[in-house]
C-alpha cells in the first residue's frame, strides 16, 4: 500500500497564522482531551462507522453487478446508476474522508485503504489529501489559496473574484454545474494537478514511482470498469446514459454538502495578507470561515459522515466524525466563553437557502 500519511505542499508563498498565544485552540484542545479522558473513548471510528461503510460498499457493488448481469430495462438501469451515485457520495463522506484524515481507524493500513476508496470513484488519494487536507484545511476561504473556492470563470463565490455577466444567473444554473463537477474532477482537474505538479498556486512534492503507478492504474481501470465493461454487456447507449446519471448524482450531492459548509452568508472570505501573516489564530480563522447545518438531524449526520458538523471537523480533522455531536457542545461552550464567532444553520433547507442567496448577491455585487 502506498504511504499516504504525510503529503507536503511546498511553496514560497505559504501563509502563516498569528499563533503566538492561541487561546481558543488551546482551550478547545484542553476540553476535548478531558472529554476523551473521562469517557475512555478512542478518537477514531467505531463499529457503527464500520458497519455503515460496509453497507454503502455493498449497495454500490450490488447495483454495479446488477447492471452488468441483471438483464434489466433501461429505466431500472438508470435508477440503479442513480443509487450508485448516492452510495458513492456516502462512501466519500464516511469512508474516504475519515480515512484520508487518519481518523477512520486506529490502524494505519486501514486508514490508507479507506482513503484509497476515492480511487474507486476515479479520483486519486494523494491529490485529494494535498488539495483537501493540506491546503483547504489550512487556508480555508482565503482567495487565491483555497482551491475549493477557485471556481472561476463559472462561479463568483466572493467579491474578490472577477465578475462576468453570467454570474448574475449563477444561483439559477449552480445545481446543473454541481452535477457536472465530478466529471470535471475525474477527467480534467486531476490531470491538471498531476501534470503541473501544483494545486492552484501551491506546488506539491513530487510523486513517488508508486504514486505514478497508482494514478495511471486507477485512471485506466476506471475507464474500463465504468465504461468499457458495462458497454460490453449493455451497449453504449445505456452505459453512457447511466454513467452521466451516476456522475450527476455524485457531483450534485458532493458539491452541495461541501458548499453549505463554507459558501453561505455567515462565513467570511479574505484576501491573503500583504506580509503573509493572517491576523487571527488558525482556530479563529476556521470558525469564521466555516458553518454547520442540520446538526439535530440524525439522518443528515449519518449520511454525510458528520460533514454537517463542519466546524468541528475543521477544528479537529484527525478525530472521527462519530464524535462530532459531543464535540459540538464543547466548541459552542468555548466560543461563548471566549466571545468567538460560531456559525450554524438549524436545517439543511436554511443552509441551502443561504447558499443560493449568497450566490445571487455575490453574482450581482
Amino acid at each position: 500500500m502506498v504511504n499516504l500519511e504525510s503529503p507536503k505542499v511546498v511553496s514560497k508563498e505559504k501563509l502563516c497564522f498569528s499563533n503566538i498565544s492561541r487561546p481558543v485552540l488551546l482551550e478547545l484542545r484542553k476540553q476535548t482531551k478531558s472529554y476523551f479522558d473521562e469517557t475512555g473513548k478512542e478518537a477514531t471510528g467505531n463499529s457503527g462507522l464500520y458497519l455503515k461503510a460496509l453497507t454503502f460498499i455493498s449497495i454500490f457493488f450490488i447495483c454495479y453487478f446488477t447492471i452488468l448481469f441483471g438483464a434489466i430495462s433501461l429505466g431500472v438501469a438508470l435508477c440503479l446508476y442513480a443509487i450508485m451515485g448516492f452510495a458513492a457520495a456516502a462512501l466519500g463522506f464516511n469512508l474516504m474522508h475519515d480515512g484520508a484524515h487518519g481518523s477512520f481507524s486506529k490502524k494505519k493500513w486501514l486508514n490508507n485503504l479507506a482513503a484509497y476508496s476515492i480511487n474507486l470513484l476515479g479520483g486519486d488519494a494523494i491529490l485529494w489529501k494535498n488539495k483537501h487536507n493540506m491546503i483547504h484545511h489550512t487556508y480555508t476561504n482565503i482567495e487565491g489559496y483555497d482551491q475549493d473556492i477557485a471556481q472561476m470563470p463559472v462561479f463568483r463565490l466572493n467579491t474578490m473574484q472577477k465578475k462576468s455577466y453570467m454570474h448574475k444567473y449563477q444561483h439559477l444554473y449552480s445545481f446543473f454545474i454541481y452535477g457536472l463537477s465530478s466529471l470535471l474532477w475525474v477527467f480534467l482537474l486531476d490531470y491538471i494537478k498531476y501534470f503541473s505538479g501544483k494545486i492552484g498556486n501551491l506546488k506539491m512534492t513530487r510523486f513517488k514511482t508508486s504514486d505514478h503507478i497508482v494514478f495511471w492504474f486507477t485512471k485506466v481501470g476506471y475507464i474500463a470498469a465504468y465504461l468499457i465493461i458495462p458497454a460490453i454487456f449493455n451497449g453504449w447507449f445505456v452505459t453512457l446514459t447511466g454513467f452521466l446519471v451516476f456522475h450527476f448524482v455524485l457531483g450534485l450531492v458532493l458539491s452541495v454538502v461541501f458548499q453549505l459548509a463554507h459558501v453561505v452568508e455567515n462565513t467570511e472570505f479574505s484576501e491573503p495578507p500583504a506580509e503573509g501573516k493572517v491576523e487571527d489564530e488558525w482556530a479563529v480563522h476556521q470558525l469564521k470561515t466555516t458553518s454547520n447545518f442540520a446538526t439535530n438531524n440524525p439522518l443528515v449526520t449519518w449520511y454525510t459522515g458528520g460533514l454537517n458538523f463542519q466546524v468541528e471537523h475543521h477544528l479537529f480533522p484527525n478525530i472521527s466524525h462519530v464524535h462530532y455531536p459531543e464535540l459540538n457542545k464543547i466548541v459552542k461552550r468555548v466560543c461563548m466563553e471566549l466571545n468567538v464567532q460560531y456559525n450554524e444553520y438549524p436545517t439543511f433547507s436554511a443552509a441551502l437557502g443561504s447558499h443560493l442567496s449568497h450566490l445571487k448577491e455575490t453574482g450581482r455585487a
